[in-house]
C-alpha cells in the first residue's frame, strides 16, 4: 500500500525552526512575525492582490538541486568597482566576499548572534508596519525564519557602491533578510545580482534618516528556472530620496513587492522596472504600494515589460494620498509591449486620495510595435530585427532612465540589448 506523503506546512515549518533556534538579537521580533503569519495564514488566489499570480509554487517544499553558477557568471556588475558582499546558496561566503572595513560604514551579516546589535530595533519593523492594509504573508515567514542577510549601516557619503551578489550551487532555496540604516544627509548606492538560490524570499527593510539617499539597481536575470518573491520596505524622513530600479529577465515565477512610507515632508521616492519575458513559463509580477504622509513630497512609478511567446506580466500598484499630505505630486505609469499574440498584461493600478491640494495622475497601457515605425527604419536600410530592438530598447527608455549612474545605467542597456539579440526570431 502506497503512504500518503504528508503536505508541507510552511507556519508549521516555521513554527519549529523558531522555537527551536535562539537567533539572539533577533529572536522577539522573529517571534512577533510567527504571530502574525499564524494569524494570517499563507497567501492563495482568492486574496486580492494574488489574483493574478499564483503563489503556489513558492510555498512548496522540495525543489530540485539547483545547478552550479559561478561568481563570474553572477555577476553583471563585474566591471563597477563595487565592495561585494557574497551569499552562496543564501550564507554568506567570506572568501568570496571583499574586506567589509570601510569607511563611513558599518556592514555585518544578520547570523552575528549576540544580545546586542544596532539592527535590533530595526529588524522586522517595516514588515510589521506593511501588514497593514494588506497581508504580506511572505514577508511575515521571511523575517521569522530568514537565514542570513546584509545589515548596513551608513554613517557618512559611501563612495563606493555596495554590491550583494549571490551565487548557488548545492541548495535549491534562499531565504534572505536585509537591513539598510542611512543616516542624516548621508548616501549609498547599492547593487543586486545574481542567482541566489531557485527560489527565493528575500526582504530588504530601508530606512533613510533626514536629508539621507539611497540609489538600488537590481538585476535578475541569469537563472532561467527562477521562482522568486522579494520585498522592498522603506520609511522615507523629510529631505531624503529613495530610488530603486529593476531589470528582471528570464525566470519562471518572480513577484517584486515594493512598500514605501513617505513620512517626511519634501522627500520623494522613485521606483522602476524593465522586464523582458519570453516563454509561457515567464510570469513576473509588479506589486507597488506607496504612501504618502507628509507634505510637499513626490513619487514616481514607473514600469516597463516586453513579453514574448505567450509571456505574463503584471503590475499592481497603488498610490495611497493620506489626510494631510497636501502638495502631494504623485505620478504612475505601466506599459506593457507584446510581441505576439498569445502573451498578456494585468494592471491594476489605484489612487486612494484624501487630501485636495494634490497632483496624482496613473496610466496603464498594452500594445504591439509600431508598424509605421519600423517600416520607417527599414526603408532607411536598418535590418528588420535591428529595426525591432531599437524600437523596443526605446519603449524601455522610460524606465531606465530612471538611473541616476550613467555607467550603470549602460550596463543596463548592454543586458537589454544582449537578451534581444538572442532571441531573435
Amino acid at each position: 500500500m502506497a503512504i500518503k506523503q504528508q503536505k508541507f506546512d510552511p507556519i508549521e515549518d516555521a513554527t519549529f525552526q523558531v522555537a527551536n533556534k535562539n537567533r539572539g538579537w533577533s529572536q522577539k521580533a522573529r517571534e512577533g512575525a510567527l504571530k502574525r503569519l499564524s494569524t494570517m495564514g499563507m497567501p492563495s488566489r482568492r486574496d486580492e492582490y494574488w489574483k493574478y499570480t499564483n503563489p503556489t509554487e513558492l510555498l512548496t517544499e522540495k525543489l530540485s538541486v539547483s545547478p552550479v553558477v559561478g561568481l563570474e557568471d553572477a555577476n553583471i556588475f563585474s566591471e563597477l568597482d563595487a565592495l561585494k558582499i557574497v551569499f552562496c546558496d543564501g550564507v554568506f561566503n567570506p572568501d568570496l566576499s571583499d574586506d567589509l572595513a570601510a569607511e563611513n560604514i558599518i556592514i555585518s551579516r544578520l547570523e552575528e548572534n549576540g544580545d546586542l546589535h544596532w539592527a535590533k530595533n530595526y529588524y522586522g519593523l517595516l514588515e510589521e508596519k506593511a501588514q497593514r492594509p494588506v497581508s504580506r504573508s511572505l514577508a511575515a515567514l521571511n523575517t521569522a525564519i530568514a537565514s542570513d542577510g546584509a545589515l548596513i549601516h551608513v554613517k557618512g557619503k559611501v563612495e563606493k557602491p555596495i554590491q550583494i551578489l549571490g551565487i548557488r550551487n548545492n541548495t535549491a532555496e534562499a531565504i534572505l533578510h536585509h537591513v539598510i540604516k542611512v543616516e542624516k544627509d548621508c548616501s549609498i548606492t547599492l547593487l543586486e545580482s545574481g542567482p541566489f538560490a531557485k527560489r527565493l524570499n528575500s526582504v530588504m527593510e530601508v530606512f533613510l534618516d533626514e536629508g539621507a539617499s539611497l540609489e538600488h539597481i537590481r538585476a535578475q536575470g541569469r537563472d532561467h528556472d527562477r521562482l522568486a518573491v522579494t520585498h522592498v520596505f522603506a520609511d522615507i524622513k523629510e529631505n531624503a530620496k529613495f530610488k530603486s530600479f529593476t531589470l528582471s529577465a528570464n525566470g519562471m515565477l518572480t513577484r517584486n513587492e515594493c512598500v514605501l512610507t513617505l513620512s517626511g515632508d519634501e522627500c520623494a521616492a522613485h521606483v522602476a522596472g524593465a522586464s523582458v519575458g519570453d516563454g509561457k513559463s515567464f510570469h513576473h509580477d509588479d506589486t507597488v504600494f506607496i504612501t504618502h504622509d507628509a507634505v510637499a513630497c513626490e513619487s514616481r512609478q514607473v514600469f516597463k515589460k516586453v513579453l514574448r511567446n505567450g509571456a505574463t506580466g503584471v503590475f499592481q500598484g497603488k498610490i495611497l494620498v493620506k489626510e494631510g499630505a497636501q502638495k502631494t505630486d504623485g505620478y504612475q505609469i505601466s506599459q506593457s509591449l507584446l510581441l505576439d499574440e498569445d502573451s498578456q498584461f494585468l494592471a491594476k493600478p489605484e489612487l486612494e486620495i484624501y487630501a485636495d491640494d494634490v497632483a496624482c495622475s496613473h496610466g496603464s497601457t498594452s500594445g504591439a510595435i509600431d508598424e509605421e515605425a519600423l517600416f520607417y527604419l527599414c526603408s532607411r536600410g536598418i535590418s528588420k530585427n535591428d529595426a525591432a530592438d531599437m524600437l523596443t530598447l526605446a519603449f524601455l527608455a522610460e524606465a531606465v532612465e530612471e538611473i541616476e549612474n550613467d555607467k550603470i545605467a549602460d550596463i543596463i542597456v548592454e543586458k537589454i540589448s544582449a537578451w534581444l539579440s538572442r532571441r531573435r526570431n
